[in-house]
């Protein structure tokens, strides 16, 4: 794939500079009533005022972020541990405190083999292998 030339776009004041000429010529376009084709002035005037800062004042610019396929792929992290797996078969089918219905996705995990209930926080006793 072939490099593609990044965009650039207007930073600090000048960006501010860029908003306030448009916002000035809506306003006028609102007030005159003079919509088409003044839209059309208005965005050669933009354009305009873009290229005099490029050519005299070029550090108004900045690159645009780059795009997924240019960033570097980051260094592999250290090895993490894995997660330990919860035994969803070794849970109760209801909780035997407040008897409701006892669901994996559900219940607060406090250790590999163990949770509480998600209704009432109670502890509950895994069943044997």
């Amino acid at each position: 794939m072939g490099k593609q030339k990044r965009e650039k776009q207007l930073v600090g004041p000048w960006r501010n500079l860029h908003t306030a000429v448009w916002l000035i010529g809506l306003a006028i376009l609102a007030w005159q009533g003079w919509w088409w084709p003044g839209i059309l002035v208005l965005v050669a005037i933009s354009v305009l005022i873009e290229a005099l800062l490029m050519q005299f004042a070029p550090q108004a610019f900045e690159d645009t972020a780059p795009t997924a396929d240019e960033v570097p792929t980051p260094a592999p992290s250290p090895a993490v541990p894995p997660m330990p797996e919860h035994r969803l078969e070794l849970l109760p089918s209801s909780c035997p405190k407040c008897g409701a219905p006892i669901r994996g996705d559900e219940v607060k995990w406090t250790g590999s083999q163990s949770a509480d209930c998600s209704y009432c926080g109670a502890n509950l006793p895994m069943q044997k292998e």
